[in-house]
């Protein structure tokens, strides 16, 4: 069988190419850090944002 008819039969996979463990545990990005999310690391944005988080925790309690 060719390579042409092996495709048109199974298609073509373009999925990840390998079997890597996932770690879950880390953390990915800086946002989920806990200087970002508290906006103890001074950006203005990420205080406000710090402020809202904290007032939709305290919501219905």
């Amino acid at each position: 069988m060719s390579d042409f008819d092996d495709i048109l039969l199974n298609g073509i996979n373009f999925g990840r190419g390998g079997d890597k463990p996932k770690q879950d545990d880390k953390v990915k990005t800086k946002a989920k850090k806990k200087k970002y999310v508290t906006g103890a690391h001074g950006s203005g944005s990420a205080m406000q944002k710090a402020k809202y988080r904290k007032q939709r925790a305290n919501r219905h309690k």
